[in-house]
């Protein structure tokens, strides 16, 4: 089964678990220091929320669909290299506290969209050198930039 991701940065995880958990009648799939998910099944979501700074207002970090396979991650970046788009392929990376392969491509307003499968549990959520897994900011010059260091979504 595919879903939509969304994730969110969020200036106060607790306040927006409370309010998420309130508004889709769920609790998190997942909870880590600064950051959380719900595994949301109707409709069918996953809702990312990673601390960000106490003083910004709620923002999109990034968009994705979760698959249930490699070979589906695969294939969709076969699909969109086909498509004509330029694709970002991450296998066996440490974001967001799982392992995950993943293609990435950037819609044309510069929107970074993932497809992911998470394939086991991880203890960190750092994530490997020069991903684009929760990247710098979206700049007029085009899309963010690898993060060199510190932890996915930070």
């Amino acid at each position: 089964m595919s879903r939509i991701q969304l994730a969110l940065r969020v200036p106060d995880l607790q306040s927006s678990i409370a309010f998420y958990s309130k508004l889709f009648d769920t609790e998190p799939a997942k909870l880590r220091d600064g950051y959380a998910n719900f595994a949301i099944a109707d409709p069918p979501l996953k809702l990312v929320l990673v601390q960000g700074t106490p003083d910004a207002d709620t923002r999109m970090d990034h968009l994705g669909v979760e698959v249930a396979t490699t070979e589906e991650v695969h294939s969709a970046t076969t699909r969109l290299q086909d498509q004509g788009l330029a694709t970002d392929i991450e296998n066996d990376t440490t974001c967001c506290y799982a392992l995950q392969d993943k293609v990435w491509v950037h819609g044309p307003g510069k929107e970074p969209w993932e497809v992911y499968v998470v394939k086991a549990d991880a203890d960190s959520m750092a994530k490997q050198k020069n991903s684009t897994c929760c990247a710098g900011p979206v700049t007029e010059a085009g899309p963010p930039a690898p993060v060199e260091t510190g932890g996915c979504c930070p």
